[in-house]
Formats: C-alpha cells, structure tokens, sequence
C-alpha cells in the first residue's frame, strides 16, 4: 500500500510504504522521517542526503532508504500504535522544511458483534422489587476476527447525571451463550442483572459490549420506579398530623412554663408581705 492524498488507511497487520521527494541540489541537505503520535514526543524513524546515498536504516518494523528520487518508509506488520502522523523533513543547515505530512490510519478487525438487544421489564416497578435486566448480544461466531472473549457492563443514566455511571462487569464463564444447531445462525448469548431497587434507582440502564477495540451500546431500558399514591397520601397526612401534634405540644409546654413562673412570682411576693408585716408588729 502506498500513501495518496496524503491519508492513508490500512487494516492492521498489513505493510505500508510512504514516500518522500527527493531532489538533489548544489548544497548538501538532509532528509528525515519523522512521527508525531499522540501523547508521545516526536519520533526519528530514518535519515538520508538528498544525494544518492546507499545507507539503509532498520529497526524491527521500519526501513528507511532511498529510491531514484525518492525517501521511502516502509513499516511492516503494522499495528493500531503506528496511527499517527509522519512527516518528511528537509534540513538545510539552519533552514528546515516539511516537505510532505501523511495522516496514517491503522484499522483494526471489524466487531463480530451484531447486535446489542436490552428488554425492559414487563410488570411496573415498585419500590422494594427484585428486578431483573436482559440483555442479549447477536455475534457471528463463524467469522470471528478477534481474538478472546468480548466483555459485558452495565451503566445508569440518572436524571440528575450528564454521563453514564459504572454499576456492574460480566465474568467471562461463557455460561451465558447458547449453542445454535443451525449453520450460519448467530450465536444468542444473555445476560442478566438483578437488583432490589428503590425509588433513587430510576434511570435509563445501558448494556455495553467491549469487542475488537470498540464498545458497543444496547439501546438503554428506561426503569421507572413507580411510587403508590394511596401510601403516598397517607404518608403526607402522617406527617401533617405529626406537625400538627408538634405544634400542639410546644404550645402546651410554653403555657405551662408561664404558669409555673406566674406562681413563682406569686409566692416570692406574698412571702415578702408576710415578713414585713411582722418586722412592722415587733417594731
């Protein structure tokens, strides 16, 4: 595969070849391969003069070297790390030029999964249910690309979140498949998620398959909790009538803390009559 357009796309494992021009002029000039990947600092993958110069530098996958009027790359068995950009680069003393820039794309193998299903419960949903999530993954097991067994997760929505939140992984028993007996059927494997549920787990739960690289997501089962309005009345009555007795009882303790102070103060002062009457007779 050659580069064209400056975009190339090949499928992983594949070998590729990038070319540069190369011109020779009255100066020496220096020509690189360079990538820039993502996250990492730039790469030297090869040098050459703009001469003809019968040097080739290897490493385990790249090879650099010349051709009449060109700079090749050549990168075998390729692999999703070589995605990046590789640039060719002409150096001239102090003077440096990009001469071409090639966005290389590395595909991996398509997901043998067809299908995501999720079914909603059929029966309404109360607080305290025992609730039970299917979700059923069509693969086609016959043209497999991938190697291992893909993996399966759970996530909620809420209302009040922006994204998803993690809530449960699958092991990778294999219980959950069912072995078809007709040819070129896709194979049925589900998986279920169980959970006593309470009013603050309404959401939107979504089923999502980890195969080949990607993640791939069911079409969501929206569990609305639903409340009873009989025992939602009652509660509020229940607590009305609880302020209410509150309310009641403070009123109750404020009179009688008045009246026993009112009596206080009225002891304190017969008290004090009574004494100065007596002082008044002895005097």
């Amino acid at each position: 595969c050659t580069d064209d357009q400056n975009l190339v796309t090949v499928t992983v494992g594949q070998n590729v070849t990038l070319t540069c021009a190369r011109q020779t002029s009255l100066y020496q000039e220096t020509l690189f391969w360079i990538r820039l990947v993502s996250g990492n600092l730039p790469e030297v993958l090869g040098t050459t003069f703009n001469f003809d110069y019968d040097d080739v530098k290897k490493t385990p996958r790249f090879t650099a070297k010349q051709e009449p009027g060109s700079f090749l790359l050549n990168i075998s068995t390729t692999e999703l790390s070589d995605t990046g950009v590789y640039y060719c680069i002409k150096v001239d003393q102090l003077d440096m030029k990009f001469v071409k820039g090639t966005f290389l794309r590395i595909k991996g193998p398509e997901p043998d999964i067809t299908a995501v299903i999720q079914v909603p419960p059929s029966d309404p949903v109360r607080p305290g249910d025992s609730v039970t999530l299917q979700c059923s993954v069509l693969s086609d097991s016959e043209n497999r690309t991938c190697p291992g067994d893909h993996s399966v997760y759970w996530f909620r929505a809420g209302s009040d979140e922006s994204h998803p939140s993690f809530i449960y992984a699958h092991g990778n028993s294999g219980d959950e498949c069912e072995k078809s007996l007709e040819a070129r059927s896709p194979q049925k494997c589900v998986y279920n998620f169980s959970k006593k549920v309470s009013s603050s787990d309404a959401g939107t739960y979504y089923c999502a398959v980890a195969t080949c690289g990607e993640i791939l997501f069911g079409n969501g089962t929206n569990l609305d909790i639903q409340v009873n309005m009989w025992d939602l009345k009652t509660a509020n009555t229940v607590l009305f009538l609880l302020c209410a007795a509150l309310a009641i009882s403070l009123i109750v303790i404020a009179f009688l803390i008045h009246t026993i102070k009112k009596k206080s103060c009225g002891c304190f002062n017969d008290g004090a009559t009574a004494s100065g009457d007596q002082q008044s007779q002895q005097v």
